[in-house]
């Protein structure tokens, strides 16, 4: 067994998982219904990334692993998404933000897929880019839209920036088990200049040099993931083996 392999395509559906649990919180409570709409279509798109990679992942696991017991029957300490991903959704700017953050890296982290040696993570890396293509513009528009808006739009962008700036240090420090499959290192250069770009578009400052948390690709999490965790597995905690 793969055991770094394993490892990396966990690490990879966790961090859509989560992500995609934190965006359906937004589900009838956006700003706007055609916003309301994107964001929950965003949070569908994250999942199904996830549901791929899970998939994979059980097969080579094998025995009785499913996509669904590696989402609803692993610990906190199981789990190995990026911090980024767990970070509360707080307004609608910090949710925006934390979604172009986090789209910026996963189009050049997919990018480099495509070319992995492993045929099955190309294929979903090449069917993912499409979708995350999508996320990053509408994320990026809306960066600018808040941020050259009214002087609280901006503010509250700043704030966002302030809370979720110290995660994004975590992209661009590789586990072991990475190392095999991709070097995040190289994307930390371009994924800077991306945002430099959207940034300056949207008269938002890039911060100076900070502490970067890290932590989360070896399942040391925020408290925030606890929380997570207890709603998206309560039903099957509660009902185990329980089906629509």
């Amino acid at each position: 067994m793969d055991n770094f392999l394993i490892d990396y395509t966990l690490h990879l559906a966790d961090t859509s998982l989560i992500l995609a649990q934190r965006n359906a919180e937004w589900c009838g409570l956006g700003p706007v219904l055609e916003q309301d709409i994107a964001i929950t279509n965003i949070s569908l798109d994250l999942l199904g990334q996830a549901r791929n990679y899970y998939q994979y992942a059980a097969t080579i696991i094998g025995g009785t692993a499913t996509e669904d017991s590696l989402a609803y029957h692993r610990t906190e300490r199981e789990f190995k998404n990026l911090l980024l991903a767990e970070q509360p959704n707080g307004d609608w700017a910090q949710t925006i933000l934390r979604q172009y953050l986090f789209s910026q890296f996963q189009y050049l982290q997919l990018q480099q897929l495509q070319q992995s040696h492993n045929q099955q993570l190309a294929a979903i890396a090449a069917k993912a880019i499409k979708e995350v293509s999508y996320h990053l513009r509408w994320s990026s528009e809306w960066v600018i839209r808040l941020g050259d808006g009214t002087t609280e739009s901006n503010q509250r962008m700043q704030n966002a920036i302030s809370v979720l700036w110290p995660f994004t240090g975590e992209f661009f420090i590789p586990a072991n088990y990475e190392k095999e499959f991709i070097t995040v290192e190289t994307l930390q250069t371009p994924w800077l200049q991306n945002v430099d770009a959207i940034f300056t578009e949207a008269t938002l400052p890039i911060p100076a040099t900070t502490f970067m948390q890290q932590g989360g690709k070896q399942g040391l999490h925020t408290e925030a993931m606890g929380y997570i965790l207890a709603e998206l597995q309560y039903l099957q905690r509660t009902y185990p083996g329980a089906e629509w």
